[in-house]
């Protein structure tokens, strides 16, 4: 009699604690890949559940819509980008970032080993391939001042997404917009050695490259707190286990088990932020006057209106 109440009280409180535990629906900046693995190892480690959250996550079919699908309230947080975020502020778009992923820039400008371009004085005249204008150009036309050029030294070439294969078929000398984890990489496995030109090391400011947005009327809901915390505990645990959790990440997407993503994840370590939580300041406001000053906001606006640090 004894053992049936208690499995009965058990049962009861498996029921109690799945209808108690709260929706999160996240939406990623892009398909799955090692970028986002503090989220799937706190999935992993069961520290949303933890925490009481059913977290759904969700790849985007438009990389462009997930915040505004957070803005409009049609999902609870979206993984974005920091130099995207000063834009979404300036349309109005009700967005606050609440937490950082990745930490540090990942563009770069990628050449070959053995086009003998070494610095950015090397790439007057020369093609350079992109994906995105607007904050490439402006990107680019910072660092080129580094060797005394300007945008008119080179001619951009819009190259879509394919920055990898055009620079391998010498339809450009250089791609911008690739980033060092990834395209890196890639080109490497095609058994030749990239020479990178890091931004933040020609005159552009330091940014978070992955963070965390969530609809400014919900960062006081306990959840999103909830959220940010189980994503430190699995940040914390992917460093201190890399092999271990990427074991577990090729096991569960064995499509992406390959040297390529596993490089990537290995590669990403580092630049994972510590403390998703903290909120660097001087980094905010001073890549928001990046964009001012190139003209690719109208204002500086105050760093409340689009960052948060949650207490």
């Amino acid at each position: 009699m004894l053992k049936r109440l208690m499995v009965g009280v058990a049962f009861t409180m498996m029921i109690s604690s799945a209808q108690a535990a709260e929706k999160v629906t996240v939406l990623l900046d892009w398909f799955i890949n090692p970028d986002h693995a503090p989220i799937l190892v706190a999935e992993q480690i069961g520290a949303f559940k933890e925490a009481g959250l059913e977290v759904e996550i969700v790849p985007p079919a438009d990389p462009s819509m997930p915040p505004r699908l957070v803005a409009a309230k049609q999902g609870d947080i979206a993984i974005s980008y920091q130099p995207q975020l000063y834009m979404y502020a300036q349309e109005g778009l009700p967005l606050v970032r609440v937490g950082t992923i990745v930490n540090s820039p990942l563009n770069t400008i990628a050449v070959l080993g053995s086009s003998g371009i070494k610095s950015m004085a090397d790439l007057k005249g020369k093609k350079i391939g992109y994906s995105v204008s607007g904050i490439e150009e402006a990107t680019l036309g910072t660092m080129l001042q580094q060797g005394g050029l300007t945008l008119n030294d080179v001619s951009m070439i819009n190259v879509n997404f394919q920055l990898v294969s055009s620079l391998m078929a010498g339809q450009v000398d250089a791609v911008i917009g690739g980033y060092r984890n990834f395209e890196a990489t890639e080109i490497r496995d095609l058994g030749v050695e990239p020479v990178l030109f890091n931004v933040e090391d020609f005159g552009v400011p330091a940014y978070d490259e992955l963070i965390v947005l969530a609809n400014k009327d919900s960062v006081s809901d306990p959840k999103i707190r909830k959220f940010m915390d189980a994503l430190k505990k699995g940040t914390e645990y992917l460093l201190a286990h890399p092999q271990e959790t990427w074991e577990a990440f090729a096991e569960a997407h064995p499509d992406l088990d390959n040297n390529l993503n596993k490089q990537a994840w290995k590669d990403t370590l580092p630049m994972f932020a510590k403390d998703p939580l903290a909120l660097d300041v001087a980094r905010y406001e001073g890549y928001g006057k990046f964009l001012f000053q190139n003209k690719l906001v109208k204002a500086e606006l105050p760093l409340a209106d689009y960052a948060v640090e949650l207490k």
